[in-house]
């Protein structure tokens, strides 16, 4: 097993960082539950209450208590000096999301996205490198310090060069499927190429393949790319299935302005770039020909201004009755918990929670406790969790 010291200072914290947070249905504190993590991006729960959790840079830590392991054999996220790319602040790739097979305890398997840097030959245009947004699984070694049984099961092609928008939510929709997000890899056009996986929600049989029954299969002329499920996205960094309906939300960073809120449908265009509700960086013009355009499904929700949306949760749990049916937003932009209060599929209600209080939030999760978790994207980034204050 791995020496946490020798590699890290990620440590177990439990102290309370905000105690007696004011909301309009709770009184709750803020505990660090973790300190010291680069860059997190995702947590999960095993059955048995062990956690996972990524860093960007490409790290994976089991989570048992006070026992903190690096788990090995991760999959390869970043260039190496031979791709003659030197990664530059604006680098969004790396370990991305995490998610635990719904069938765990018989089956073992554990998903994971990241940034798959490619042979050039695999990037198009001129660009000497490029990457692009990879699904692989694996299982944990008995002692928990490896990945095993580690297999690909899609990587994005062509990749691309500009190092951004990976988009990398997972859900189980529970029908023997995965779906996860692909941003836009900050080239929009491809968006609006169903030849093309970029910016779009893509479903796959659960050990690789493209669902049968998905959208575009067998749709004219034949080329059209049977693992997309929906498409039109900017890049979707929320990822969340409504406990009582299944129907499958999502959270997108627009542009300047304009991040919003998805139910997303099958086969349905969501718009970007030719519609969007924000407007460009350099000129403050608007995107493409406006809001609304005919086929393409509207936002359920939208912001004017950045917040830069990144992990989405609903909440189920009894720790806090008045927060049961709510979606949770994590912003990264205004560094806050956003609380959306829904009737339908639409958002009635708006409460800002944590305005500054922890720095950017890049993972919304419940626990197998009834809690609310946040991850927070920083160098020295931590695990947070949301109790109820006596």
């Amino acid at each position: 097993m791995t020496s946490l010291s020798a590699l890290a200072e990620v440590s177990r914290s439990d102290q309370v960082v905000a105690a007696g947070v004011e909301s309009e249905q709770a009184r709750f504190d803020v505990v660090q539950v973790l300190e010291g993590l680069e860059h997190p991006w995702a947590v999960a729960w095993l059955p048995d209450g062990r956690k996972l959790v990524t860093e960007r840079p490409g790290r994976l830590w089991l989570v048992d208590g006070d026992d903190i392991t690096r788990v090995g054999n991760t999959p390869r996220v970043n260039p190496e000096e031979r791709d003659g790319l030197a990664l530059e602040a604006s680098w969004q790739g790396g370990l991305l999301d995490l998610a635990v097979h719904p069938d765990y305890e018989d089956n073992g398997w554990i998903y994971m996205t990241y940034s798959s840097p490619g042979d050039p030959d695999a990037v198009i245009g001129d660009a000497e490198f490029g990457s692009g947004t990879a699904l692989a699984r694996a299982r944990l070694s008995d002692d928990g310090s490896q990945l095993t049984d580690l297999e690909t099961l899609y990587v994005q092609m062509p990749r691309t060069a500009p190092g951004r928008h990976y988009g990398s939510r997972i859900v189980f929709p529970g029908d023997g499927t995965v779906i996860f997000s692909i941003g836009d890899s900050g080239l929009r056009a491809p968006s609006q190429d169903l030849t093309d996986p970029a910016g779009s929600m893509i479903r796959l049989n659960e050990d690789g393949g493209a669902a049968e029954d998905n959208p575009l299969v067998g749709m004219a002329p034949g080329n059209l790319r049977p693992e997309i499920y929906s498409f039109g996205h900017r890049n979707n960094q929320g990822l969340a299935i409504h406990p009582e309906t299944g129907e499958i939300w999502t959270s997108e960073h627009g542009p300047r302005g304009g991040d919003m809120i998805h139910r997303i449908e099958p086969g349905n265009n969501y718009g970007w770039p030719q519609v969007a509700y924000g407007t460009e960086y350099s000129t403050d013009e608007q995107v493409g020909i406006g809001r609304s355009a005919p086929g393409v499904t509207p936002a359920v929700h939208y912001w004017d201004y950045s917040m830069a949306p990144s992990g989405l949760a609903f909440y189920s749990g009894d720790e806090v009755p008045g927060w049961q049916g709510d979606l949770f937003a994590g912003s990264l932009a205004e560094e806050r918990l956003h609380r959306l209060v829904l009737e339908g599929d639409r958002v009635v209600h708006e409460e800002l929670l944590l305005d500054g209080t922890l720095g950017r939030i890049r993972d919304v999760r419940q626990g197998p406790d009834g809690r609310l978790y946040l991850l927070t994207d920083e160098e020295s980034g931590g695990l947070y969790r949301l109790e109820p204050a006596h």
